[in-house]
């Protein structure tokens, strides 16, 4: 008969090591993508150290042309001066050369003595000529250092150019790898939800339907009457009971998520807002925080690893309820849960 009620009861497929490959399949795409992100960006930010300190040498260089360029300006104005002036002179010579040479023709009776003026006139005419030589010769040799200083600057924009150019690539490359990890660590957070959601649909299914434990949002609040005392942050026996079966949870849990997300579950401990004060607690700082360390010993004593749990004390700072009746105190005063990333 058992072997009957056997060959009838239907064959259950297990889809489950089928799923747990595609997780961690994806979280190790997800792992080489972050990986991929950092080897990137370090490369990109020694690319652009490197940048700037050729773009800063760069723009030394030119401002030690541009200081050049200005230096040779003044120089070729000074010189084009220079110029003008022995032109006028030697335009002034030439006409004084003229006039003694009407008067030389003029009184033949004083020929020695015009003869001795025209000479030395003509000998200061070829001095000013050879000074005008100069000159133009010097203007000339500005204006081939002043071309030169231009093809430099233009070769020095060139290169700013196309660095520019090159840190607007390694910028659009940085972009495009920030929105695949943001993408990534999304489904890294979309995974976790749902296994917030098994979580706690596993542990109030084992808890039962309670008035003093609820969902709420990302976190699963008990009162703290469940656990303790009024003022106390020893458990209480009804409290070993419940964290017996959150450890059940969690050991499940543990089981089901993948190894590479690193999650941890976070004990917050909250109170009302009347204040405390006695020997074991200075105020509902200390409570809470108390209250969060019990109940963490507890499941690590159960076996929970310590760095999966996470205890947080809150005082009255944080509550539920914003009135001061009984029950918006009571409210108040509980210990939540919550499933999240380290």
């Amino acid at each position: 008969m058992a072997l009957s009620r056997s060959r009838r009861r239907p064959q259950q497929i297990d889809y489950w090591p089928g799923f747990v490959d595609a997780l961690s399949t994806l979280l190790l795409v997800v792992t080489f993508l972050m990986v991929l992100f950092m080897v990137a960006q370090y490369f990109v930010a020694q690319e652009a150290s490197g940048k700037d300190t050729v773009l800063a040498r760069l723009q030394k260089q030119i401002a030690q042309m541009a200081d050049l360029l200005s230096l040779e300006r003044s120089q070729k104005k000074s010189a084009q001066d220079e110029a003008s002036s022995l032109r006028a002179t030697l335009s002034a010579t030439e006409s004084e050369k003229k006039r003694l040479a009407g008067l030389l023709s003029a009184e033949g009776s004083q020929g020695g003595s015009a003869e001795a003026r025209v000479g030395a006139m003509t000998k200061q005419l070829d001095e000013q000529r050879g000074l005008t030589a100069q000159a133009l010769a010097q203007i000339e040799l500005l204006n081939q250092q002043i071309n030169s200083l231009r093809k430099q600057i233009a070769a020095l924009e060139n290169s700013l150019g196309d660095a520019g150019k090159r840190d607007q690539a390694s910028q659009a490359q940085i972009a495009d790898l920030g929105q695949r990890l943001n993408v990534a660590l999304a489904k890294r957070v979309q995974e976790l939800s749902q296994y917030r959601s098994t979580f706690f649909g596993e542990l109030k299914k084992s808890l039962g339907d309670r008035d003093d434990i609820q969902v709420v949002g990302d976190r699963f609040v008990f009162q703290s009457e469940i656990f303790f005392d009024s003022g106390s942050a020893d458990l209480s026996p009804a409290g070993y009971s419940e964290l017996d079966k959150l450890a059940t949870a969690l050991h499940e849990l543990e089981d089901r998520i993948p190894k590479e997300l690193n999650w941890v579950l976070r004990i917050d401990g909250h109170t009302d807002i009347r204040p405390i004060s006695t020997s074991t607690f200075r105020s509902n700082w200390e409570l809470s925080s108390s209250r969060a360390i019990s109940v963490v010993k507890y499941l690590v004593g159960k076996g929970i690893p310590p760095h999966r749990l996470v205890a947080a004390g809150f005082g009255e700072f944080q509550p539920l309820a914003p009135g001061s009746t009984e029950a918006d105190l009571r409210r108040n005063r509980r210990i939540e849960l919550k499933l999240t990333e380290k």
